[in-house]
């Protein structure tokens, strides 16, 4: 365990925020998209965190449900500083999902089940993603976006679409094997002992470069061209399905 002070990253994150407010109030275009991302942002953070509660849960550990975290109530799982982060910067956080390692069934590994819980909120994420391309192609398919009319049809399609890509992204960004991503968490439960305790002795060290990733951009980066083809993939075979 090593503590990291948190003051110096809000600051630093608190700058990011004030200059991309600069940038929104001058380009109407920027506050628009900002304003139909919020459902998304909600939708990919409540589904994320709902999927490593249920996963623990279902491997024997309740802590979650007592906790409150077994529902997709978005109060229960938004942190109002991740929030921020994710609708200004574009990569945030939702509040942790704790899981008591105690009472994690006896008929699977400590290291497995975290991974596994680790897993679900990604993999939330991108089922959901899935879920609203389905939606998005029902409404194309069924000329819903006609019968909403012009200014309907850009609120619902600018929704639908800001959720899609936002789940992906998400779900992409926690994948990052670095901590405190559940990326991290999956890759230690495939490291060899000696490997694994390397990993652990030196979380600090990998916390600061993800802290770097994060804050230079190259985190946005590394995902984007992931979160595109997953995009366009999810897109395409949809389509394909629906045939639209």
């Amino acid at each position: 365990m090593f503590f990291f002070d948190k003051r110096i990253l809000y600051i630093i994150l608190a700058v990011c925020v004030v200059s991309s407010l600069v940038g929104y109030m001058s380009d109407f275009e920027s506050l628009k998209a900002l304003i139909f991302s919020v459902p998304g942002v909600l939708i990919a953070i409540t589904f994320h965190e709902y999927a490593h509660a249920f996963a623990a849960y279902k491997l024997g550990d309740d802590t979650a449900r007592e906790q409150g975290r077994l529902t997709l109530n978005p109060l229960k799982h938004v942190d109002p500083f991740g929030l921020i982060m994710f609708l200004f910067i574009g990569i945030g956080w939702g509040r942790p999902v704790q899981v008591d390692g105690r009472n994690i069934k006896r008929t699977i590994s400590y290291k497995k089940a975290e991974a596994l819980v680790a897993f679900a909120g990604p993999l939330a994420n991108f089922i959901t993603a899935i879920l609203f391309t389905v939606i998005y192609a029902l409404l194309i398919k069924f000329n819903v976006f006609a019968s909403a009319g012009a200014r309907g049809a850009e609120i619902i399609a600018s929704i639908l679409l800001y959720t899609i890509i936002l789940n992906i992204g998400f779900g992409v960004f926690n994948l990052i094997p670095l901590p405190p991503l559940d990326g991290s968490k999956i890759l230690k439960a495939f490291l060899p002992y000696n490997a694994n305790r390397w990993f652990e002795e030196n979380e600090k060290i990998f916390y600061i470069i993800f802290i770097v990733l994060w804050i230079t951009g190259i985190a946005e980066r590394i995902v984007f061209p992931i979160r595109t083809a997953l995009y366009t993939g999810i897109v395409e075979l949809v389509a394909r399905i629906f045939g639209i």
